[in-house]
């Protein structure tokens, strides 16, 4: 007779896992199948380590071998996949327990295997700070380690530790909330900081049985994942991307209820997006039965809407993607001015094309008139279709924040009749911004909200920072006010649109439910120094009124030095891209790009590397036209996207920032700064792509947001 057992995999095992070859990870997921049907058939030889009938050993295949923890009768937990002789070689060395801070269970080695690092300290810490003959942590007792969640069989280990090298052998495997702890303090954080920040967040809420396993594997702090969900992700090769394994505190944002929107910020690679998708999951799994779309998540572009479906779908499955209605933010705003307002102008235009419109109505409708045809744009653009103004006593009234320039009342009054006849001879082309029907869809919806109708139970934006005043009206009125009712994440430093909104202003309070995350998962801590330099000493908000902050952002991850190379000229420069890319070996798989400034540099780039054989991908509105080949796009295309090779070209001052803005820089020193803002976000997404390994060129005089380079 045989018996099925659970098998459940503890994120440590993911981690191992992960580094096996693709056939490896193969006769794991066969063994797991196997094991489920019957944990003591032939062939998997189930045998207890160290005279402890918890801790197990079983067979994967002839030098591969499973360690398991045997929670209770029927369920088994993967804790770790390792080479045969590992296993048997030294068995003391394997330590189980339960924290007794998180309740949570923790399996570590106290003599690692392999002792090379494979991570590396928060950004900022210069290693020549720290003396070697001084253990790091002398200046804490074992008691405080203890109270913040280190895992106690490593203390000893701790006690001994003199240098940053010592360190990272010693985190390879150590336990999550260890590795958190320790990289703090090593950073300088006092003890009631990390406690505040680190600890107490994941702290279990409950009595913590030391004893109870069964108990322990329940709590949120064991990160566990069932068998087919994990390898079928792993199979896929995609199993990192998705990040099944949610940090604890990623989940209990996750998880959480919210009695109001929340906003969840953090920098690149910190997992917004994996949280937000798994946060989508979450309330599609407490809906009631159905066949409606109550859920929706939303996001700028159409690359990134099209990358979150797919995401969704691998992570949820098909029917959580039935309950959730996943679209662009124009996209669903055109849907709305469709379904109500037939008379709506069909034909739609970039909200870039603004300043060439009002170039052509200025000059072609009217003559000249003085005003500028860029600062006519944005007061249009910004203040009234912003603050979707409807009469000129509105617009006399209205704030204008971020504008710089004050306007008399015969100024606006002037303003006000040029707008009102460039919409007019707009409509007369049957011809609308994105920006217009964003403003039309907000007020249809609003009416619709007036008479109690609401779109949607939840609403979930990703990349929030990008939306303008008029989306976040039209979201509000789709859903109604209340628990768990809007969940937002972005960040501020990666807006790429001149959309400056305060949340608070427009019905968006989310004062007390916003929370930061700041561990990288994507690049490195060298890569990540680089981009931080391009930011330095400069303020962003927070979409509330505030100030957003890259405080605390760091990797744990270590990588070599990013190349920065200057040339003569643009022909040589193109020449630097085609041998960088032939000293990696021009993968064809998708996995390096090069990202330039302007879309005429991107023609020429793909035109040259052509003629050299290399296969390259431009990357449209919908992201890369197929996966392999080397991608090229500007760097408004990567929103959303990550590589193991970046090279970013063109980097060079008059195209980082555009030269065009510099005409600002007396006349309208506001707009100055937001036009230089938005460019320096731009080169800040465009460097945080790269997960291993980034170049940037230039040539000529290099950006002044590279001054530290020259």
């Amino acid at each position: 007779m045989t018996t099925a057992a659970r098998l459940q995999v503890l994120d440590r095992a993911e981690k191992e896992i992960m580094k096996l070859s693709r056939s490896d990870i193969g006769a794991v997921y066969e063994f797991m199948h196997k094991f489920r049907n019957n944990p003591h058939q032939p062939g998997i030889n189930l045998k207890a380590l160290q005279g402890d009938n918890r801790l197990l050993s079983a067979r994967v295949k002839r030098d591969l071998r499973a360690l398991l923890l045997h929670v209770t009768e029927q369920n088994y937990l993967l804790i770790g996949v390792e080479h045969r002789s590992a296993v048997y070689e030294d068995l003391d060395r394997f330590a189980y327990r339960i924290n007794r801070v998180t309740g949570g269970i923790e399996v570590t080695e106290l003599e690692p295997i392999d002792t090379r690092p494979v991570g590396d300290s928060i950004v900022g810490r210069v290693l020549s700070d720290v003396k070697e003959s001084r253990p790091l942590f002398a200046e804490h007792s074992d008691a405080q380690l203890i109270r913040l969640g280190v895992a106690e069989p490593l203390l000893p280990r701790i006690r001994r530790l003199t240098s940053e090298d010592e360190l990272m052998e010693l985190l390879d495997r150590a336990p999550q909330l260890t590795t958190d702890v320790l990289f703090a303090l090593f950073d300088g954080k006092s003890y009631d900081e990390v406690l505040k920040g680190i600890t107490e967040p994941v702290q279990a809420h409950d009595e913590v049985d030391v004893e109870d396993l069964a108990a322990a594997v329940m709590r949120p702090a064991t990160q566990v994942t069932s068998d087919d969900e994990a390898l079928q992700f792993m199979l896929a090769g995609s199993f990192e991307r998705w990040q099944v394994f949610l940090h604890p505190t990623q989940r209990k944002i996750v998880e959480r209820r919210y009695s109001g929107p929340a906003r969840i910020g953090g920098g690149p690679g910190t997992g917004k997006t994996i949280v937000a998708l798994h946060r989508v999951v979450h309330l599609v799994r407490q809906l009631p039965p159905g066949s409606d779309r109550p859920i929706l998540l939303t996001t700028f572009n159409r690359n990134l809407a099209a990358d979150l479906r797919a995401r969704l779908l691998a992570l949820g499955g098909a029917e959580v993607v039935a309950r959730v209605d996943v679209v662009t933010i124009d996209r669903l705003a055109s849907r709305v001015v469709a379904e109500n307002d037939s008379r709506a102008p069909k034909r739609k235009v970039d909200d870039s094309q603004g300043p060439q419109l009002w170039r052509r109505f200025l000059t072609g409708e009217i003559g000249t008139t003085g005003w500028d045809a860029d600062f006519l744009a944005s007061e249009w653009e910004q203040v009234i279709l912003g603050q979707a103004l409807s009469s000129r006593s509105d617009y006399f009234r209205a704030r204008r924040p971020y504008r710089g320039r004050n306007l008399t009342r015969m100024e606006r009054d002037q303003i006000w009749e040029l707008t009102d006849r460039f919409v007019r001879w707009l409509a007369a082309q049957d011809l609308w911004t994105w920006r217009q029907v964003a403003v039309r869809a907000a007020v249809l919806e609003t009416a619709h909200a007036d008479a109690g109708s609401h779109r949607y139970k939840h609403v979930v934006v990703d990349e929030a920072q990008d939306l303008s005043a008029a989306h976040w009206r039209m979201l509000r009125a789709m859903v109604s006010s209340g628990p768990d009712d809007m969940f937002l994440t972005g960040d501020t430093h990666q807006r790429v649109y001149d959309n400056r909104v305060t949340l608070g202003s427009l019905g968006i309070n989310i004062r007390g439910r916003s929370a930061r995350l700041t561990l990288s998962y994507r690049t490195t801590r060298q890569i990540l120094a680089a981009a931080l330099e391009v930011m330095s000493g400069v303020t962003y908000d927070d979409l509330d009124g505030g100030d957003e902050s890259l405080a605390g952002y760091r990797s744990l991850l270590q990588g070599g030095e990013p190349r920065f190379i200057g040339a003569d000229s643009w022909d040589q420069e193109r020449e630097l891209i085609v041998e960088e890319l032939r000293s990696c070996g021009t993968p064809a798989d998708g996995s390096v790009a090069v990202c330039l400034p302007t879309r005429e540099l991107v023609t020429d780039v793909v035109a040259r590397l052509g003629k050299d054989g290399i296969i390259a991908v431009e990357i449209g509105p919908d992201g890369p036209q197929q996966s392999d080949g080397v991608h090229v796009g500007t760097m408004h295309r990567f929103k959303g996207l990550e590589y193991r090779k970046m090279i970013i070209a063109g980097v060079t001052d008059g195209l980082v920032p555009r030269q065009m803005i510099y005409r600002y820089r007396d006349s309208d020193p506001r707009r100055f700064q937001r036009e230089q803002q938005r460019d320096r976000s731009l080169l800040f997404v465009a460097c945080t792509r790269a997960r291993d390994e980034l170049a940037i060129f230039w040539h000529g005089t290099p950006s002044p947001f590279l001054s530290v380079r020259r």
